[in-house]
Formats: C-alpha cells, sequence, structure tokens
C-alpha cells in the first residue's frame, strides 16, 4: 500500500462507513418511504401532548438531514483526508488528523438521533437530549480539530516532518 495512504487509511474506512449508511437511509426512501412516515405518525399519535402539527413534516426532515450529512460530510472530509495523506504532516499526525476530520460525519447521527427520539419525547427533548448533543459534539468537535491542525499544516508546517537539518523534508 501507498506510504502516503497507509497513515489515513482508517479515516477512509470511516467515511466509507458514514457514507454507507446514508446511502442505507436513501435506499430505505426509495424501497418503502411510507415505513419512515408511518413510524412518525405512529409516535406522534401516541404522544399528542408532546406534538404540534408541524411535528410529522419536521421529524420526517431530520431522517432526510441525517440523509444529506452522511453523505456530504463524509464525502467533504474524504477530500480532506486525501489533503492530508499528501500535506508535510509527520505519519501519527497524519492518522490523528485523517481520523478527527473522518469523524465529522458522525454529526449526521445526532439527526437520526432526533428522527427515532421525536416521535416518543417530543422535538425539543429530543434536539436537547445526551445522546443527539453527542453526536453533535463529536462531529463538530473532531472535524474542526481536525481542520485546524490540517489549516496550520499547510500554513504554517505544523507538525511537519523534518530532516536532520532541520528544514522541512516535504518542503517544496
Amino acid at each position: 500500500m501507498n506510504h502516503n495512504f497507509e497513515p489515513v487509511r482508517i479515516a477512509v474506512l470511516i467515511c466509507i462507513i458514514i457514507m454507507l449508511f446514508g446511502i442505507a437511509l436513501g435506499v430505505g426512501f426509495g424501497v418503502n418511504e411510507d415505513a419512515f412516515k408511518e413510524m412518525i405518525s405512529q409516535g406522534v399519535a401516541a404522544f399528542p401532548q408532546l406534538h404540534d402539527g408541524n411535528s410529522s413534516a419536521k421529524i420526517w426532515r431530520y431522517v432526510q438531514r441525517a440523509h444529506f450529512h452522511a453523505l456530504g460530510v463524509a464525502a467533504f472530509s474524504m477530500t480532506l483526508i486525501l489533503v492530508v495523506a499528501v500535506s508535510s504532516l509527520a505519519p501519527s499526525l497524519k492518522k490523528t488528523t485523517a481520523i478527527l476530520i473522518s469523524l465529522g460525519g458522525t454529526y449526521s447521527f445526532s439527526w437520526f438521533t432526533m428522527f427515532l427520539l421525536s416521535p416518543s419525547m417530543g422535538r425539543s427533548a429530543a434536539h436537547s437530549s445526551f445522546s443527539t448533543e453527542f453526536w453533535v459534539y463529536l462531529g463538530v468537535g473532531s472535524l474542526l480539530t481536525g481542520m485546524v491542525i490540517l489549516i496550520a499544516n499547510l500554513a504554517f508546517r505544523f507538525g511537519s516532518v523534518t530532516d536532520r537539518s532541520g528544514s522541512s523534508a516535504l518542503a517544496g
């Protein structure tokens, strides 16, 4: 395997798995969109005190956002990971940075969690639940941290591999 790719291999795998989650949701919508909507309707009907006239449509939008974000953020992350692979970062920092960036796709799980929890908890409670916030902080925090490291490397050569003379071995 190419030496530039090895440090980012796990991160690429994480992105692919998150993309598969997004694709699976899309396939599920295509095969049986009504099952998703029925699950929402049943939950809203079972807990009417927690919902208003917009609840069903909003909850349906949550699962759509999970689909969109899984594919979009994972694809965006994959592009950044390819930049990490060819950057001057030291291999261990490449691996860490790439994994942080790939975990950005877990943000999509926050929307999926809200979709699952909202029918029985209400939209506000689902939005502020521990599990929803966990995925938000993991996804956004990881992605931003990884991007800061990558930007610092590109702009200031932070974490660059250096040769014995102290200059960057990969500098142009």
